[in-house]
């Protein structure tokens, strides 16, 4: 039976409580808010992102109308245990965490990383999902995605010698209007000025990308056999999981949608929030 996980109040998600639930011998960090029901929207982060990674943006929107969950991956921010090696693990914890919470069916926003295990998941427990949405990633075995490594890398440098989050040049075009955006995402994940999460450690990096370049080695899954709908979002000109990708996945997944957004890169949702959360709204309740 489900137990209700959403904070009462007026919430939004530079001030809503960290919560903690145990699951897969772990306990697992997780912020829990919005409008009440059955089915609530779980959000599966990129690499190397804690609890403040969330675009407070779209979450708000989100929790406006649905309630929204996020959490800390296995030895990631508050979340406890050893970090997760590969993709497929970090699936059956987030399986895990979703029973713990007393879900039997969840929709799910994914973002980068966040959609490699929602599709390793999907292989596990496909009737656990109901709709999902797959922002800025690829599948398995997919075009570039091994390459992840050495991108992120270069720009994590970058980022050193510039003084700035590696994110500015992983999320963004670095033309004016993608630069504007970056400063204007980055300003939005300093909102929350207390009880922010533990900073996310240089180990967790090295395994989270080993994972990434193991399951961007392997062999692409079978996608034809999942029929729930499916939206795909990202930007034209994805350096990280690289744009064609996305078609490939909308191909592929037989009930599928998608939705390109010009002039933007990695994160063309965080670009284009407004629009992004009109489409994911208008998708997850239909």
């Amino acid at each position: 039976m489900k137990t209700s996980n959403a904070q009462s109040g007026n919430y939004t998600y530079a001030t809503v409580p960290t919560q903690f639930v145990e699951a897969n011998g772990i306990k697992i960090a997780y912020r829990s808010y919005g409008k009440e029901g059955d089915i609530p929207v779980i959000y599966f982060n990129h690499l190397t992102a804690n609890l403040d990674n969330c675009d407070p943006r779209i979450m708000d929107a989100i929790a406006a109308h649905r309630q929204i969950i996020s959490f800390d991956y296995r030895g990631v921010g508050s979340s406890t245990g050893k970090q997760g090696t590969s993709i497929p693990d970090m699936a059956k914890d987030a399986i895990a965490f979703i029973h713990a919470l007393g879900y039997k069916q969840v929709d799910v926003v994914a973002f980068s990383m966040g959609g490699f295990i929602t599709q390793e998941l999907l292989l596990v427990e496909p009737q656990l999902v109901r709709k999902v949405i797959l922002a800025g990633t690829g599948p398995r075995g997919g075009q570039g995605v091994s390459d992840v490594v050495g991108l992120t890398y270069k720009d994590i440098f970058k980022g050193l010698f510039t003084f700035r989050d590696p994110k500015f040049y992983l999320f963004f075009t670095q033309n004016k209007i993608g630069k504007d955006a970056a400063r204007d995402f980055l300003k939005r994940l300093k909102e929350r000025t207390e009880n922010r999460d533990k900073k996310v450690k240089i180990s967790v990096l090295k395994s989270q990308l080993k994972a990434i370049a193991a399951w961007g080695h392997d062999q692409p899954a079978d996608l034809s056999v999942f029929k729930l709908p499916v939206f795909i979002a990202n930007g034209d000109n994805d350096r990280m999981v690289p744009t064609p990708n996305s078609y490939d996945m909308a191909k592929r997944f037989p009930n599928a949608q998608i939705k390109i957004y010009d002039n933007s890169c990695h994160g063309g949702i965080f670009q284009y929030h407004e629009e992004f959360v009109k489409s994911a709204l208008t998708f997850l309740n239909k």
